[in-house]
């Protein structure tokens, strides 16, 4: 059973891996034996998920990607196969958000959020998919979701719009490549402090707020996302498809009873 996990030869993709949830992922499946492609919009910035991966004895391929440029994916998967030969893994990480009243959101600011969400998600699995996975009759996408995949906040529609159109846009993608041995699944955080959500926990009061609606009683520590992770990129999940797998403590479990007061 332990060998399922096993991800030693497998090469993964995390995309947004600069910071954050990001730096979580590809330090995970290196750890698991992935040598790992990380993508940021500026190389620089992913010096130190670099050095991670390194130290946990794998190989680390950075390089340039804005999911918001479509020009920007297919170079990337190519220097991925020219450098590794193979794309076993891809997890759709890459995200941003803009706080702001529905009644202010411009045109660009729903063309900043749902281009590098959801529709970023879909064309780098495209081009991964059809470079790489379809030959090798193999794969795993791991698209990030989060509380908001099911559940609506007022002042983030065009962040709930696109985590809620990449559970439906995983199903369908899970549909269709099911018979290509690949797995299309959303791995769900729940509250984790991040760079794009740190201005929240600056609020005591607000991280108090949300701590009593999360039965575990706290909110996430950098490895709590480690095993389902792996899980959704090994062989173990091979028979998992199509699925919406929440890590949050449980704060989904009441449909959150009460909202919080500020929104993820």
């Amino acid at each position: 059973m332990a060998g399922q996990f096993d991800l030693t030869g497998k090469v993964a993709i995390v995309t947004g891996a600069s910071r954050g949830l990001g730096q979580y992922f590809s330090r995970a499946l290196a750890r698991a034996g992935a040598d790992v492609v990380i993508t940021s919009r500026t190389v620089e910035s992913l010096s130190q998920t670099k050095s991670d991966i390194e130290a946990a004895g794998k190989r680390a391929l950075p390089c340039l990607l804005d999911t918001r440029k479509v020009e920007t994916i297919q170079p990337m998967v190519d220097a991925a196969l020219k450098a590794f030969g193979r794309i076993d893994i891809l997890v759709n990480n890459a995200g941003c958000n803009i706080r702001k009243a529905s009644v202010e959101v411009t045109p660009e600011d729903w063309d900043t959020v749902v281009g590098t969400i959801l529709r970023g998600a879909f064309f780098v699995a495209q081009a991964v998919v059809r470079s790489a996975m379809l030959s090798q009759k193999k794969g795993r996408i791991v698209n990030i979701g989060s509380g908001t995949s099911v559940f609506g906040f007022p002042g983030i529609v065009p962040y709930c719009a696109s985590r809620g159109g990449m559970t439906q846009m995983t199903k369908a993608l899970a549909a269709e490549w099911a018979p290509f041995g690949i797995t299309v699944n959303v791995l769900a955080p729940g509250w984790f402090k991040t760079a794009q959500n740190a201005i929240l926990y600056e609020d005591p009061a607000w991280v108090a707020n949300v701590v009593e609606k999360i039965p575990s009683g706290r909110t996430g520590l950098p490895n709590d996302m480690d095993g389902t992770v792996v899980f959704l990129a090994s062989d173990a999940s091979e028979y998992v498809t199509g699925q919406l797998l929440f890590v949050d403590g449980g704060f989904t479990i009441g449909a959150m009873r009460a909202t919080p007061k500020k929104n993820r």
